[in-house]
């Protein structure tokens, strides 16, 4: 191997993030152009560079409007590009998802809807349905993100809430055909919970979202507790006729992007292991798992030989109980670091594919062996920083936070643990 570890490690990332690019993954997967007209609409931190990437391999007439992140908006010339906030939703997105749904009302048989929704999009599109404020959805999202619950169990109570949500938006596109590209930033790439499913089917109920609420203790603005006990929030199902002339097209997965690091690990004759693309759990604790694991083929060679990476991805959950800065990337790297005390050979990257990890404009870290007495020597107390959920005050201050800048895609976490002879 002659990269030195950190830049195997950030190698392995970025091949991760080129994997998922829209302007590689749009082209295949575009629908033959209909007989009406074509309409594009989307959501989510990659929706302006999927937008642009499909401009380019459109040759016809088309017009839209999509909406993503603050500062991830790119040149687009037929397809308007509007910015809102993300995690917590804004007045500029629930005016962009009143735009978005005044678009596609109207519309004809022989019309077509390109619809470009990847990870973020929840956030994105905060149309409340009626008798609920946006700052009633502010609160409930506030209170969901730091409440520890998976990013499946948020986006259940969040399409329960919504006008524009768990296939809503479809159903207002309805007789038109719907083709929706979806880049996955969710475990398991189910459709319903990347950007809270607006063009698909919703199998989950008010009851369920209910169930979530009582289990994490999230409190309930009034408004939003009478939408899910009356049964006033459910969503639109599977099988619904408004659904019938929707198709469903999964461009880039989290999978995808494993095994586009993968192969650069093979390239610089380390093995690489794929342990799962869907992990999820507290950060914390996946951290200490890891490090036992990496123990184990550091000492004994088992499961794996030496030398090796283990990659895996999904998204990871942080139960926030201090005042520190967050991130769950870099949670998992500070626990992992704490239990692996310094253990010579091995090395790890954390990292979110979207260049934003937590609500910091920090993609993730890198952990070293010496990580830990950089620390001290700082005067820095690494399990102080971790009960006070502070990864990114932690890494920041050793220089070792990884920056990416706005990556214009999202296929979730990434996690790889490089354990060295």
């Amino acid at each position: 191997m002659q990269a030195s570890p950190r830049e195997l490690l950030v190698k392995m990332f970025e091949a991760a993030i080129e994997s998922a690019q829209p302007g590689h993954c749009i082209p295949p997967h575009l629908p033959a152009p209909g007989a009406g007209r074509t309409i594009v609409i989307g959501a989510g931190k990659a929706s302006a560079a999927m937008a642009q990437a499909l401009e380019k391999s459109w040759a016809g007439p088309l017009s839209g409007l999509v909406v993503t992140r603050y500062g991830y908006a790119v040149p687009c010339e037929r397809i308007e590009i509007v910015e809102a906030a993300h995690p917590v939703p804004d007045q500029a997105g629930l005016d962009a998802a009143q735009r978005i749904m005044s678009l596609v009302s109207g519309l004809h048989a022989d019309d077509t809807v390109i619809c470009l929704i990847s990870g973020g999009g929840s956030s994105l599109l905060p149309l409340p349905l009626e008798g609920i404020t946006l700052e009633d959805k502010q609160h409930v999202n506030r209170a969901l993100l730091a409440s520890g619950a998976t990013i499946g169990e948020m986006n259940t109570v969040r399409r329960h809430l919504s006008a524009i949500k768990g296939g809503r938006l479809a159903a207002a596109c309805h007789p038109a055909r719907v083709v929706t590209l979806l880049i996955s930033d969710v475990p398991g790439d189910q459709p319903c919970d990347i950007a809270s499913g607006p063009t698909v089917g919703d199998p989950s109920t008010c009851a369920d979202a209910l169930a979530i609420v009582r289990r994490y203790g999230i409190a309930l603005p009034p408004a939003v507790r009478e939408v899910l006990e009356s049964g006033r929030g459910e969503s639109v199902k599977p099988g619904d006729p408004s659904l019938s002339r929707c198709e469903t097209r999964m461009i880039a997965t989290p999978q995808m992007a494993l095994e586009a690091a993968a192969a650069v690990a093979r390239e610089a004759g380390v093995t690489p292991y794929i342990l799962g693309n869907a992990i999820e759990g507290e950060a914390r604790d996946l951290g200490k798992a890891m490090a036992g694991i990496a123990r184990q083929v550091a000492e004994y060679g088992q499961p794996f030989a030496k030398p090796c990476v283990m990659l895996s991805g999904g998204e990871t959950t942080v139960t926030v109980r201090g005042q520190g800065r967050g991130g769950r990337n870099v949670e998992f790297l500070l626990a992992l670091g704490l239990s692996l005390e310094g253990r010579a050979g091995i090395h790890a990257l954390a990292g979110d594919t979207d260049g934003v990890d937590g609500q910091e404009e920090i993609a993730g870290a890198v952990l070293a062996p010496d990580t830990l007495e950089r620390a001290w020597g700082l005067g820095i107390k690494p399990a102080d920083s971790l009960q006070d959920n502070d990864g990114h005050g932690f890494f920041g201050a050793l220089g070792d936070s990884v920056v990416t800048g706005p990556t214009l895609t999202n296929v979730n976490d990434f996690r790889a643990v490089l354990v060295l002879e």
